[in-house]
């Protein structure tokens, strides 16, 4: 596996496409997973360090600050997150611990809960924006290559020229 110290130049290249087991879409499917790996890992600890959250606990912070009218379900935010529910109620209390969110129940639904964001958690969100997009921004240039770029072009043609 590459360090994040070795040049991309540097790095094992890919199986290159052809005479392998998987076709082109979904070998430049596992490219972009790959690149999108190493960008979250290098993303973790930037947001440990800045928000001393957990990286999923930040994506539910994340969903919450862009969600212009306040809050989401639980059963959304485990939709979106693509995690179970029962795992997503230990970090929202860990985050509501930390001051950072707030749980009611939802109106004429009695099991039904949504999260919003606090004043505090918009107050840490926009101190931090600035390096944590820094930080994604330098792992995109450092784990993108152009055999993801070319992967991705392949997955979505047109992709340069805007929206289809």
């Amino acid at each position: 596996m590459a360090t994040r110290d070795e040049p991309l130049a540097d790095r094992p290249a890919c199986p290159s496409g052809g005479g392998g087991l998987l076709p082109d879409e979904l070998r430049a499917w596992m490219l972009l997973l790959g690149a999108t790996g190493a960008v979250e890992q290098r993303l973790r600890s930037v947001v440990k360090q800045t928000l001393d959250v957990s990286h999923d606990e930040f994506l539910i912070l994340c969903l919450l600050a862009e969600e212009p009218g306040g809050g989401l379900r639980l059963t959304r935010i485990a939709a979106l997150l693509g995690r179970p529910k029962t795992r997503l109620t230990y970090q929202i209390a860990r985050l509501q611990h930390a001051g950072l969110v707030t749980r009611q129940a939802v109106c004429g639904d009695k099991r039904g809960v949504e999260v919003s964001l606090t004043e505090k958690a918009r107050q840490l969100l926009r101190e931090a924006s600035a390096q944590l997009a820094s930080a994604v921004k330098e792992a995109l240039a450092e784990f993108v290559g152009p055999e993801q770029r070319k992967a991705v072009s392949g997955l979505l043609p047109g992709l340069a020229e805007g929206p289809c």
